[in-house]
């Protein structure tokens, strides 16, 4: 770990908290040693959960000089509960196919904090999907909802069914089964659900379907990411990928720079790599790759959007069919779209993506500029190389952030019966990402680490949960 406060004493903040003191050596190695208790402790006590335990020392780390400003926060456990999910639900999910034959799936949802509002977070279908991916997105989601401003607290979902290759009663099927356990965990004022990996507008309306046959209530908060012929915001859809480059624009104007020009490469093509493709061409760079888990395709001229969503939201289709429509375009099979050499990197995949080889690879391209749309698409090492070779880099709790903040903001819109632009929506979406920008940017520059997005994002995020938590007792 490092800690970059030691002997660094500063003034106190206009937020009322006391000033950081002067540290000696062994004040530091004291909280270095019961960060590594409280971390090993969470291993012991989470076994297997690999992508957990990850994101939890990702935040450990960050916070050592927090702890050393605060020793409130270690007097109350605050750590140590805030690692502990409030509640873990696991259910069996059985449906039938369309050709009678019954499925057995796993669900899950787990309710991680709701020191500031109701747990939000989204719900994911994918096999990959077991109670450690769900837990990992459960706690970045926590500290993420903590960066908007907004009063939602954090939980994450999902189950290990696939969507990919169901026909849609098969899928209604499935997510009827689902609701039927969920319903009685959720509500506007508990526990609101989004949209994921799998889980689209479809997914969204038939659960959304179902709560309302169960529950006799047309409680439009309770979900979010619906139609908009049924209660659902403008921009929501487009939010994560928009909010993404809204993100990145803000790290590029803080060295006079823009996105104009810039060779772009977005791992991805689902929904929010598409809508991250649609934003940066329109702010004015070119997006020359994007991928699925078949490969990647490469078009210099840069991708065709309305192609790509041809593929991927109509026909429901495969990355190389691009390049069997587009002539000059090229499928690459089973490589990694970062090897194609760019400016700056956009991974909106998924989890640990980018490796330790594929850092080196993007360093030795010229990439300058890394910004996630994914959760935790970056592995530890992959982080390091970049910082070492100055590559700026954000981290997806502050950089995705875009989606659930569009979510907050439609559950605002349900509460107040009201509904929005696509203009005023795109807005208020860009302004969450700039305060979101200009709170870690400060943060990290306060706890003398300036430009490290990830500690700035971190240690914001924690101290906005901690102070809510200390507020409310012992909860």
């Amino acid at each position: 770990m490092v800690h970059n406060g030691v002997d660094d004493p500063r003034i106190a903040t206009s937020d009322g908290h006391r000033p950081i003191k002067s540290h000696t050596v062994e004040d530091y190695v004291s909280t270095q040693e019961k960060i590594e208790s409280i971390f090993a402790e969470v291993v012991r006590r989470n076994p297997g959960e690999k992508e957990f335990h990850q994101a939890v020392r990702e935040v450990l780390e960050s916070v050592v000089p927090v702890l050393d400003k605060h020793p409130e926060y270690a007097e109350a456990k605050i750590i140590e509960r805030i690692c502990e999910p409030e509640r873990q639900i696991i259910f069996r999910v059985p449906w039938e196919d369309d050709r009678g034959e019954v499925h057995i799936n796993r669900g899950f949802r787990v309710e991680f904090n709701s020191a500031l509002g109701p747990y939000k977070g989204g719900l994911r279908f994918h096999p990959s999907v077991y109670l450690g991916i769900v837990k990992f997105l459960g706690f970045e989601q926590l500290f993420k909802n903590a960066l908007t401003g907004m009063p939602i607290g954090g939980g994450k979902g999902g189950s290990d069914f696939d969507p990919k290759g169901r026909s849609d009663r098969e899928v209604m099927r499935f997510c009827q089964s689902f609701m039927t356990e969920l319903y009685r965990h959720i509500g506007e004022y508990t526990d609101v659900p989004a949209g994921d990996i799998g889980v689209g507008s479809r997914e969204i309306g038939y659960l959304f379907g179902q709560y309302k046959r169960i529950t006799n209530r047309y409680e439009s908060g309770v979900l979010t990411g619906k139609g908009l012929s049924y209660g659902g915001a403008q921009v929501r859809r487009e939010a994560t990928g928009y909010g993404t480059v809204f993100f990145a624009e803000e790290m590029l104007k803080v060295t006079g720079d823009s996105l104009e020009g810039k060779r772009v490469v977005v791992s991805g093509s689902g929904n929010v790599a598409i809508y991250a493709i649609e934003k940066v061409h329109q702010l004015g760079g070119t997006v020359i790759a994007c991928s699925d888990s078949s490969g990647y395709v490469h078009d210099e001229q840069g991708i065709d959007l309305e192609l790509l969503k041809e593929i991927k939201e109509v026909r429901r289709g495969r990355i190389e069919e691009y390049a069997q429509t587009r002539q000059h375009a090229t499928f690459v099979p089973h490589r990694s779209v970062w090897e194609v050499p760019c400016q700056v990197a956009l991974p909106c995949a998924t989890q640990n993506e980018i490796d330790a080889s594929d850092a080196a690879t993007m360093v030795a391209n010229g990439c300058t500029l890394v910004v996630e749309g994914a959760n935790m698409p970056t592995t530890p090492k992959a982080i390091r190389i970049f910082s070492e070779a100055g590559v700026r880099f954000a981290p997806g709790k502050a950089a995705n952030a875009g989606g659930v903040a569009a979510s907050a903001l439609e559950m605002q819109q349900n509460a107040t019966r009201d509904s929005w632009s696509f203009a005023y929506s795109e807005q208020k979406l860009r302004e969450i990402m700039q305060n979101i920008h200009t709170r870690c940017y400060a943060t990290a520059e306060e706890y003398g680490m300036p430009g490290n997005y990830v500690a700035g994002a971190n240690i914001d995020g924690f101290r906005a949960v901690a102070d809510a938590m200390l507020a409310q007792g012992l909860i």
